[in-house]
């Protein structure tokens, strides 16, 4: 083999090698510390896109849940005043069948309409006062968008909640102060309660819809998560290997490049 001074060929053959070296080592070294196979695009450009897609996917099927959620606790919310209005309702059957007793004097029928009254007003209230993070519940409409990042998995699911006010229960005008009022407020009660749990009905049906949803969500978000997983995770245990690896080849490298340097020194012996 020839000597030169001008050009150490084996020393930057050995230079370049060890640049390589150092680079897959850094490489590696990064993978080992984020436990991930790819960290730039330059590593996957392909699998960091889909990567990418398939977190923005989990990240609207996440909130999708959450809006189900919040719209779940509306509906219930509202089941749950409707409750307490069906029980007064039913209150409110037994004293209009008890002034329909013509044995009653006017002081009787008088208390009976009072507290019939009364039950009533507590109805406007629930009506009114029944509310879900500061928006009214009754007299509106409760809807939860999903969707799954795509306009295809795009959906708005939910339910109208009507008013349960004594005017919307046509009670307003209902008084048990005669035999034949009571009567007639008897039929305008049994009707409100077959009215509320009607819409009692419907609620729930709502209900078990976002519920449904929010599980198709949960469980597609998990099922996402674990498919990008599975494309930028790096598989720990040959990652070691290449650090070790790797470790080797530097040592060995920097090695050849000092043996490589060294020849240089053989050509001044010679002039010697």
């Amino acid at each position: 083999m020839s000597l030169s001074i001008l050009n150490n060929i084996s020393a930057l053959q050995a230079e370049n090698q060890l640049s390589i070296t150092t680079a897959a080592a850094n490489k590696s070294l990064q993978q080992l510390s984020s436990g991930s196979r790819i960290n730039s695009g330059s590593d996957d450009a392909a699998g960091l896109a889909i990567s990418d897609g398939l977190n923005a996917n989990v990240a609207a099927l996440n909130q999708s849940s959450l809006n189900a959620t919040n719209a779940i606790g509306s509906l219930q919310t509202a089941d749950g005043a409707l409750a307490q209005v069906t029980a007064l309702l039913n209150r409110s059957v037994t004293l209009a069948t008890e002034a329909s007793n013509t044995g009653l004097s006017t002081a009787q029928s008088t208390a009976i309409d009072n507290e019939f009254q009364a039950l009533l007003t507590q109805i406007g209230n629930i009506n009114s006062s029944t509310n879900f993070n500061g928006t009214a519940v009754f007299g509106s409409t409760v809807s939860a968008f999903t969707s799954d990042g795509t306009s295809a998995g795009t959906v708005s699911i939910g339910a109208s909640v009507s008013a349960t006010d004594v005017s919307t229960l046509s009670l307003s005008s209902s008084n048990l102060t005669t035999t034949s009022s009571a009567a007639a407020a008897l039929t305008a009660i049994s009707a409100a309660v077959s009215k509320v749990s009607a819409e009692r009905g419907t609620l729930g049906a709502a209900v078990e819809q976002l519920q449904a949803a929010s599980t198709v969500d949960t469980n597609e978000s998990a099922n996402l998560v674990s498919a990008s997983s599975n494309i930028t995770s790096a598989d720990i245990s040959t990652v070691v290997a290449n650090d070790t690896k790797y470790s080797i080849l530097q040592q060995t490298g920097i090695s050849a490049l000092q043996q490589a340097n060294q020849q240089a020194q053989t050509v001044l012996k010679l002039l010697q």
